[in-house]
């Protein structure tokens, strides 16, 4: 009889293709990979959850530290668990072990930069709406600002998930600890969002409902990424440096320059630098 060559399933070892795996393996994988996409979301939600406890609005410096804070951990996030490992997956290419990095950041810097100019948002404190003409309400256009923000730190997820799965350097710790650095960050991120919306009138149910939609897009990110990588392993260098450039451009373009207005502050570079070591310690201590 024909027996499966993987009859059993470690959390912490490494896999081909999914289909070396067996049903009770191949449950379990399932489960890790539902761990991995809710915890950015569970994030998401308690950070969207402080709409029930703030009467009116976030003071402009702490909201600025928290944008300084989630640049910080992004940014750390896109070189320790994207890029370095793109350049490890591709070391076999010598001196030309560079490619696969260069090319995918670029890709999905591009990538971002599409969806900034099809897609309406407001980005916070801004009057000026950006992407089309659109009908679309104020609360909206919030909304969908911060979705963009999501979506590259869903397909960082789920490109490090796939690099899991196959046959990568990547182990399942720092799968986790990724989807950990993002879930702390995006606890500033959900109170960036459903607070605001309080603020212009919206309930706060509402409002915390508006934070956990805007969570999904990184669920939704986090799911496609990985099924399109694990589907074609072999670009896995591509597919991981695409998701770096994705979250670098989200840092640069939005949430360095709001946390650079108003009055000149130390604190916000502070900020940055703590949550940049936040996810170092992360990767290294659980990767």
């Amino acid at each position: 009889m024909y027996k499966l060559e993987c009859s059993t399933y470690k959390v912490h070892s490494r896999r081909q293709t999914i289909k070396q795996v067996n049903k009770k393996g191949l449950s379990l994988m399932w489960l890790d990979l539902c761990i991995g996409t809710l915890i950015p979301l569970i994030g998401t939600a308690c950070g969207a959850a402080l709409v029930f406890f703030i009467r009116n609005r976030l003071n402009d410096d702490l909201e600025r530290t928290m944008l300084g804070f989630a640049a910080g951990i992004m940014t750390a996030a896109s070189f320790l668990s994207l890029l370095l490992p793109s350049l490890e997956e591709s070391a076999q290419m010598g001196r030309l072990s560079f490619v696969p990095a260069v090319t995918g950041f670029w890709i999905g810097i591009l990538f971002l930069f599409a969806l900034d100019e099809i897609i309406p948002h407001l980005h916070l404190k801004s009057t000026s709406p950006e992407g089309p003409k659109t009908k679309l309400d104020k609360v909206s256009m919030l909304v969908l600002a911060v979705t963009l923000h999501n979506i590259p730190e869903g397909m960082a997820v789920g490109a490090v998930l796939a690099g899991w799965i196959a046959d990568s350097s990547i182990t399942y710790m720092a799968a986790i600890s990724l989807s950990i650095g993002i879930a702390i960050q995006n606890c500033p991120e959900g109170a960036l969002i459903s607070v605001p919306l309080r603020s212009l009138g919206v309930g706060r149910i509402k409002s915390f409902l508006g934070g956990i939609i805007s969570g999904l897009a990184g669920v939704l990110g986090t799911l496609l990424m990985f099924f399109a990588a694990s589907t074609i392993s072999s670009y896995l260098p591509y597919i991981l440096s695409f998701a770096a450039g994705a979250m670098i451009y989200v840092v640069v373009e939005d949430l360095i320059p709001e946390m650079s207005k108003g009055k000149h502050s130390n604190l916000m570079t502070l900020m940055f630098a703590f949550g940049f070591t936040c996810m170092l310690i992360l990767d290294v201590a659980l990767g």
